[in-house]
């Protein structure tokens, strides 16, 4: 009876083994989808609103992502990534149809788009994360064909509007050097309303 447990014992974990490896597979060479549309739901009741969410692919979280997204912080940690207008610090920098900068206490991004709409080199985000069990501040920018979008939809006075953008390659924020982490694109995506063009500083 003691060879037949350690045997279906074995082969439990041979099949488990091979169970996670198909996974593994599956999510490393399935093809990238297109991007979905940010939603845009927000509160402007007490003045203009924003919300931005940083998602990690799914190669650079716990069991390659299968868990809920709840399940995964209980389990493991992390938090959530993002930011909104009612974090300290949050303020419009500056807004306008193919450029937004928004920033909070740890926060900083710069989105900027060209003439045809697409996501430029100078796109960059600061933002906090937990990375070795340390606290760091990682400035991440697009690859040289980045993914992405900036849409906005003009009223009268006001902008409402999304953003979507694939963030590649990732520093240090205090030392400068490039790190090897992500493993694969970092998205980000987010939306805004009520916003007015250039009404707040320009950032120099």
């Amino acid at each position: 009876m003691g060879r037949l447990k350690r045997s279906r014992v074995i082969i439990a974990v041979v099949a488990l083994a091979l169970v996670s490896s198909l996974v593994a597979l599956l999510v490393l060479f399935r093809p990238r989808p297109p991007l979905p549309v940010a939603p845009n739901a927000l509160d402007t009741s007490h003045g203009p609103a924003f919300d931005l969410r940083v998602e990690k692919p799914r190669q650079a979280r716990p069991l390659f992502g299968i868990l809920p997204t709840k399940v995964e912080e209980k389990l493991f940690g992390g938090g959530e990534l993002r930011f909104d207008n009612t974090r300290p610090g949050a303020t419009v920098v500056r807004f306008s149809p193919d450029r937004l900068e928004l920033r909070a206490d740890g926060w900083d991004l710069s989105l900027v788009t060209d003439a045809a709409g697409r996501v430029t080199p100078e796109t960059r985000l600061l933002f906090p994360i937990v990375l070795g069990e340390k606290q760091r501040a990682l400035r991440c920018r697009p690859a040289d064909f980045a993914r992405g979008y900036l849409r906005t939809t003009k009223g009268a006075v006001v902008s409402d509007g999304s953003f979507v953008v694939e963030l590649a390659i990732c520093e240090n924020a205090e030392s400068g050097k490039v790190i090897e982490w992500p493993p694969a694109p970092l998205t980000v995506r987010g939306s805004f309303a009520g916003l007015t063009q250039n009404t707040t500083r320009d950032q120099k």
